[in-house]
């Protein structure tokens, strides 16, 4: 397995440029780089400057992955760049994006169901909860939307990479994986996220194992509040999930991409709410159980003062150092992890 970085967290990404970022992961060791989207490595899709971000990545021994975007219909007015590729049509922009990633040997793409909105933290933060629209009418526009893009992807010998993100379910998107057909989708792994939806984190990665191709790995702690639980992302080997076991589940082929956070990335999840109860009809208790105890483990270890507590973990100066120091040990404690594995 690679470890590489996230091209649009990385610190300073858009003052280095996706050269700069390809020459600055090298430089530090990395292994590879995930560009969300092939956009951020070409405005324009212009061929000759990916066949150059290409050669880069080989000649420096890098993975190189990147994505396309939304592919819930709902939230596609939230992607124009990539309607404007496609002259006003979002297919033609998804399938032009595909095409310029496969010509630079990239068959992998990366895409979610929603954006993160932030509203207060709370239920409105995450598309599930819309209130204009259904979840359930958001995951049928979606999965009609994927099948509508299947002959496309099979014909370039491409598949799109459903993120585990915020809004949806593992439950769900392996209906979708399995709906649509794994060799046209499959899921990119972030259990950062499903906690989020009240999942257990080792649990999740089972389910979702066999169809994951792509990741964003970082830690977490939880803790309790009074609606709920709410989660802060850390560096990997700086929380409580088990990656250990995690890893265990992947396929060795799967690259392992970091992905930093340079705040204190936080999120409300309401388990105590009846709404966001009825909301998760396929969460198996066994994993709301464990998110609890994971919650009390993490409250335990901060009270002990064997992790920083939430407050002292983000303790001001931030900034790229910092950035950086927190990529950097996540890379050596999953390093440590693969190499304990093979000893």
């Amino acid at each position: 397995m690679k470890i590489g970085i996230c091209g649009r967290k990385f610190p300073r990404a858009a003052e280095l440029g996706p050269e700069g970022l390809l020459r600055e992961c090298a430089d530090l060791g990395h292994d590879g780089v995930f560009f969300r989207t092939i956009l951020e490595m070409s405005p324009t899709l212009d061929p000759g400057y990916l066949k150059h971000l290409r050669e880069i990545a080989d000649d420096k021994g890098l993975y190189l992955e990147t994505g396309l975007g939304k592919v819930n219909p709902f939230n596609t007015s939230e992607e124009p760049t990539i309607r404007e590729i496609g002259e006003g049509d979002y297919l033609l922009g998804l399938r032009r994006m595909a095409e310029a990633a496969r010509a630079a040997g990239m068959t992998e793409l990366w895409a979610d169901t929603a954006n993160y909105q932030r509203y207060d933290w709370g239920l409105h933060a995450i598309d599930r909860f819309r209130t204009d629209v259904t979840w359930s009418e958001q995951l049928e526009a979606t999965r009609r939307l994927l099948h509508r893009a299947a002959p496309m992807l099979r014909d370039l010998g491409c598949r799109i990479n459903l993120e585990t993100h915020e809004e949806i379910t593992t439950h769900e998107l392996v209906a979708l994986v399995e709906d649509v057909g794994p060799d046209v989708l499959g899921i990119t792994m972030d259990l950062a996220n499903v906690v989020v939806r009240g999942e257990d984190p080792v649990a999740a990665a089972r389910r979702v194992a066999p169809y994951t191709h792509q990741t964003h790995l970082r830690d977490l702690v939880l803790y309790f509040t009074p609606d709920g639980v709410e989660r802060q992302i850390r560096a990997c080997g700086d929380g409580v999930i088990d990656l250990r076991a995690v890893l265990k589940e992947l396929d060795p082929r799967v690259n392992l991409t970091i992905e930093n956070t340079g705040s204190r990335d936080r999120n409300g999840i309401q388990l105590f709410l009846p709404v966001w109860q009825r909301a998760h009809p396929d969460l198996p208790m066994a994993d709301v159980l464990e998110l609890v105890r994971l919650t009390v483990e993490s409250e335990r270890l901060m009270r002990d003062g064997r992790i920083p507590d939430a407050d002292a973990y983000y303790a001001p100066p931030l900034g790229p150092d910092w950035e950086k120091a927190f990529i950097r040990r996540s890379a050596d404690h999953l390093t440590a992890l693969l190499e304990d594995s093979t000893s």
